[in-house]
């Protein structure tokens, strides 16, 4: 009842019923005021009637019994009349109920009727006069009727007659009676009718609503049956037209977002939209890289997801409306960014921001430059020695045949060592570009590592330095390897250990099996490397003593050239030293 009352159908059904109970409400009054005062003149010219009746049955012969009678034959059961001669004389009076006397002398001695004896014309008053039923004490509203007489026994006189008013007041509630019948069954019809109104105006309208909920669900391929040509027919059509308008412009949205989204996954660079209050609101997953690579820089305690140098370039975006690019340093990482800022028709709603992390970049030019430096300084050496040394020789400044055989061998040491550079510079740069081919085949572990290690005897034994190898390998474990590339290796694992090792040290080549990997260890007893130079051993030209290094025939290039070797056969490397103790160099290569 409650869901009827607050819908559509309720509310519709209740304004009509208001609206025809307030006209049938007016129509009643106005109806009942309007029979009300028919019936008064009714009544009122019928008391004319009768009274100007009496009047010339009077006028016309004297009064007498014979006179009375006849009036009395011409008044209803329910007409008074009254004759007086003047206010205090009565000659004729019939009156039906109690208090005859009381009606009577009230009537004749009335003030509203003192000129009727004298006057040509009738009054007609509303008297207020005692009841004359026994069961009602108040006064009763009587409409009287004075009617002038010409003569009474040539004196002059008044005929009086009124109704009893039970006979109006009985007709009036009849009446009534009538009406309000007539009007409960006008509002009885116009409930069912409205009720029924309603209903088939409001079908087409709830079906609409469902359809409305089927489109806030999803459901775009619903559609609404209807056969009307009115108003409520096109608006099903428009209803229809709309759901198929909100499933396009959907799959149109869903495509555009679809492609930003597979845009900004593929992005290499890192997009973020910030809010107006600086809240992210959209980061692809370079972007949530970063911002965890942030994070665990800052720390835990840090409230802020980006760094305060990102909020002030926020700042001037957002406050100043201009776009902004600038390179900014951060830690060991180097980062380009570009801000523009999101407009919502002409206030600023955010801010996207697009940051390049250039740390590799920056390393990049930074090792090209130093290669170059390098280079050059690892040339300008020998060089100087060749054209030095050759210039003495063609001056003549050499005067016996043993200095200028000196000469002639160093000239050849520099040429050598000129040599090796350029070679292992084709190697690192031929390894780097990933077109190094291995030659891989299945030899013996033990076996081979041995035969290497047994190279370097001799050269330690001239250094005083003890060579020696462990391993917890049988004999026939097999491994694929390149040997060649695995000789480069250890050759320049085992050469750096034992010229770096002092007299009396030893050098050790141990073989271990952990987790279906060789794990292959050469350690010294040496000098040690330091620990801020530890994460660069492996670039190009790392010499932790560059003029001792040089004086030992070093390029700086071995260990570079090393750590790509092991990388390319599945393998990693790594370095432990500590100063003064020695140095250990492990890499691991992958057991078939």
């Amino acid at each position: 009842m409650i869901r009827i009352a607050t819908s559509i159908v309720g509310k519709l059904w209740g304004t009509i019923l208001l609206l025809v109970s307030f006209v049938l409400f007016i129509f009643t009054i106005f109806m009942l005021e309007f029979l009300e005062n028919y019936h008064n003149e009714q009544s009122e010219a019928s008391l004319r009637q009768t009274a100007a009746a009496i009047a010339s049955i009077i006028d016309e012969e004297e009064i007498d019994d014979k006179q009375f009678a006849i009036i009395s034959e011409l008044l209803t059961e329910t007409t008074n009349v009254l004759i007086a001669k003047n206010s205090d004389e009565i000659l004729y009076a019939r009156q039906e109920g109690i208090n005859k006397e009381e009606i009577q002398q009230k009537i004749i001695s009335s003030k509203a009727f003192e000129e009727v004896y004298a006057s040509s014309e009738p009054i007609v008053e509303e008297l207020k006069l005692p009841s004359n039923r026994e069961e009602d004490a108040s006064d009763t509203n009587y409409i009287v009727l004075g009617f002038p007489l010409k003569s009474v026994e040539d004196l002059h006189g008044a005929v009086f007659i009124y109704k009893n008013p039970d006979a109006l007041h009985q007709t009036s509630n009849e009446t009534t009676k009538i009406v309000v019948i007539a009007a409960a069954i006008a509002f009885i019809l116009t409930t069912i009718f409205a009720f029924f109104l309603s209903s088939k105006i409001t079908l087409p309208l709830r079906k609409m609503r469902e359809h409305a909920f089927e489109l806030a669900k999803g459901r775009f391929d619903s559609k609404i049956e209807t056969k009307q040509n009115d108003e409520i027919g096109q608006l099903a059509v428009a209803f229809n037209q709309m759901g198929r308008q909100l499933k396009h412009h959907l799959e149109v949205i869903n495509q555009e977002k679809e492609q930003l989204s597979s845009i900004l996954t593929s992005m290499t660079d890192s997009v973020i939209t910030f809010n107006r209050d600086k809240t992210i609101l959209v980061s692809n997953p370079p972007a949530e890289r970063l911002l965890q690579k942030w994070f665990v820089e800052k720390g835990l305690d840090s409230s802020k997801p980006i760094p305060d140098e990102l909020y002030q370039m926020l700042d001037h975006v957002l406050n100043f409306e201009d776009q902004l690019d600038e390179e900014f340093e951060m830690g060991k990482s180097y980062y380009s960014i570009t801000i523009s800022p999101l407009y919502s028709r002409d206030s600023i709603r955010g801010a996207v921001a697009v940051i390049r992390d250039k740390t590799e970049e920056t390393k990049l030019e930074k090792l090209k430059s130093d290669f170059i430096a390098n280079v050059s300084h690892e040339l300008r050496t020998p060089i100087a020695m060749l054209q030095g040394y050759s210039e003495a020789i063609i001056d003549g400044v050499v005067t016996t045949e043993e200095e200028r055989i000196d000469m002639i061998r160093v000239i050849y040491d520099e040429s050598q060592r000129m040599s090796r550079l350029v070679t292992d510079l084709l190697d690192l740069a031929r390894m780097e570009s990933g077109h190094m081919t291995l030659y891989k085949e299945e030899v013996p572990l033990v076996t081979v590592i041995e035969r290497m290690t047994h190279k370097f005897d001799q050269t330690a034994k001239e250094k005083h330095v003890q060579l020696q190898i462990e391993t917890d390998f049988s004999d026939e474990t097999l491994i694929s390897i390149d040997e060649d590339r695995i000789e480069q290796v250890l050759t320049n694992l085992i050469d750096n250990a034992i010229r770096h090792t002092p007299a009396d040290g030893s050098v050790t080549v141990s073989m271990i099996n952990e987790q279906n990997y060789a794990k292959i260890q050469v350690s010294d007893t040496g000098q040690g490397i330091p620990q801020d130079d530890l994460p660069y051993v492996f670039e190009r030209f790392y010499k932790a003593d560059k003029a001792r290094t040089r004086s030992k025939g070093g390029t700086g290039l071995g260990l570079a050239i090393t750590k790509n070797i092991v990388e390319a056969h599945n393998g990693r490397i790594s370095v432990d030293s500590v100063e003064q103790q020695g140095t250990t160099f492990t890499f691991y290569l992958p057991l078939p």
